[in-house]
């Protein structure tokens, strides 16, 4: 393994962000440092003893094309080992940020990643290390990446939803016991963008298109506009065939959809919510709402939407034979309350897949909890939820699998060998075991 670290001192320390691009349309050249910071949620709270990128939670959002290079120098000046895992993006497996194929940046160091934009879409970066405590004090971001038929639109947002959980004395909580390794880390004070409801202003008759990111370490967003309709045109994987309307959608964690929101009426308001729903906790939670909307004074638009958005040929049909059950389970430990495992096994390590040989995953939900699956550098189709086909064709990174429930999937490892992994992204339940290792081999 090719380590890149370099000590801080051997070149100059990441400034604030500044995308400075070199070679327009070939290579974007990024510096993000992972440093202490105060994070100012609002609503009444003190600032947080937080971690950021370049000293705001969340960290800069990266703005690409497809085909281009993204070169990212992370300096770290953390008192503890970090990685980027750079979610959703199909990449070598070197600069995927996870400890099983790169040496954690160690405090004081530097590393450069590199790799191709092939996809345009919705994606977001966050620590592959010590992720239960990196991620709940701040450290994260989102990367968008245009394509070149993007449907046109009055103005985009990127909206980041997120918790955090508090103790007494208005602090970042420490580690909850075998409850929260159980239940996963659902804070009581919900973020967007990085704060307490904030008031976004929208003018009249416009139509933006939405790109909203679950970074919660457990919680679900059942995302709704007070009930007013949107159309669904993206999911991880970027645009699906043709708009979508919808009057809600379910975000679990590290999720991603784009959305066409308005035209509105001026002086509207509406709560940007989650409403309730239960994911296996024996209770539907409370609604909840990040944020609200405020119309203003009309605009005239200039949208124009296709109802023909992209073309998704079918990676098999729903009957194609499936080549491994991937089953997600748990038992009870004494010691430590809970174990979660992938096939009977904590940290499983899977066997090899070659490349080129279609995959056919079914995989199994053993447990009364949701789990959001997430397969790391590969796009998959889910062809079937319970038997049950889904709504329309997309490309995913990360599927809801249901309580005792099953989702059949379907990839293709192409031509990038190494080691990748896939597992639970409710932080809690992939630090107590339920992830798989396994290899792509040629």
């Amino acid at each position: 393994m090719t380590n890149h670290c370099t000590h801080e001192s051997d070149k100059n320390a990441a400034a604030d962000y500044t995308p400075l691009v070199t070679n327009p349309g070939r290579e974007v050249v990024v510096a993000l440092e992972a440093r202490a910071a105060g994070w100012d949620i609002g609503g009444g709270h003190k600032a947080l003893d937080g971690w950021s990128y370049n000293g705001i939670t969340p960290g800069p959002t990266i703005e690409a094309r497809q085909g281009d290079t993204l070169v990212v120098r992370l300096t770290n000046r953390l008192d503890e080992p970090t990685t980027i895992h750079w979610h959703g993006l199909r990449l070598q497996p070197a600069m995927d940020g996870t400890e099983s194929v790169q040496q954690a940046v160690a405090p004081g160091e530097a590393f450069e990643y590199r790799f191709a934009l092939p996809d345009a879409g919705t994606f977001w970066y966050h620590p592959h290390a010590n992720e239960t405590v990196q991620l709940e004090r701040g450290l994260y971001g989102v990367l968008v990446v245009h394509g070149p038929d993007e449907p046109q639109v009055d103005a985009e947002r990127v909206l980041v939803f997120d918790d955090v959980r508090l103790d007494w004395r208005g602090r970042l909580a420490g580690p909850g016991g075998w409850l929260e390794r159980h239940n996963g880390r659902e804070g009581r004070v919900p973020l967007l963008n990085g704060r307490v409801r904030p008031e976004l202003e929208m003018a009249a008759g416009q139509v933006e298109r939405w790109r909203l990111v679950n970074t919660a370490s457990a919680r679900y967003v059942r995302f709704s506009l007070g009930g007013a309709p949107f159309r669904i045109i993206g999911t991880d994987g970027g645009l699906i065939e043709a708009p979508v309307d919808a009057t809600e959608v379910l975000l679990a964690p590290a999720d991603r959809v784009d959305l066409l929101v308005g035209p509105f009426e001026e002086s509207q308001r509406l709560d940007i919510q989650s409403l309730e729903y239960n994911r296996g906790l024996g209770v539907k939670g409370t609604a909840v709402t990040f944020g609200t909307v405020r119309v203003g004074l009309s605009r005239r638009s200039v949208a124009r939407i296709s109802e023909k958005l992209r073309t998704i040929d079918p990676i098999a049909p729903p009957d194609a034979p499936v080549t491994r059950e991937v089953r997600l389970g748990g038992r009870m430990s004494l010691r430590r309350g809970v174990d979660f495992m992938v096939n009977d096994e904590p940290h499983h390590h899977g066997q090899p897949v070659r490349v080129g040989e279609l995959q056919v995953w079914d995989v199994i939900n053993e447990t009364p909890l949701d789990h959001p699956f997430h397969l790391h550098g590969f796009f998959f189709q889910v062809l079937a939820v319970n038997g049950e086909a889904p709504a329309y064709r997309s490309w995913e990174d990360t599927v809801n699998v249901p309580p005792k429930g099953r989702v059949k999937i379907a990839w293709m490892p192409d031509d990038r060998p190494g080691a990748w992994m896939a597992h639970c992204h409710i932080l809690e339940h992939h630090a107590a075991g339920m992830m798989m290792h396994f290899e792509v081999v040629r």
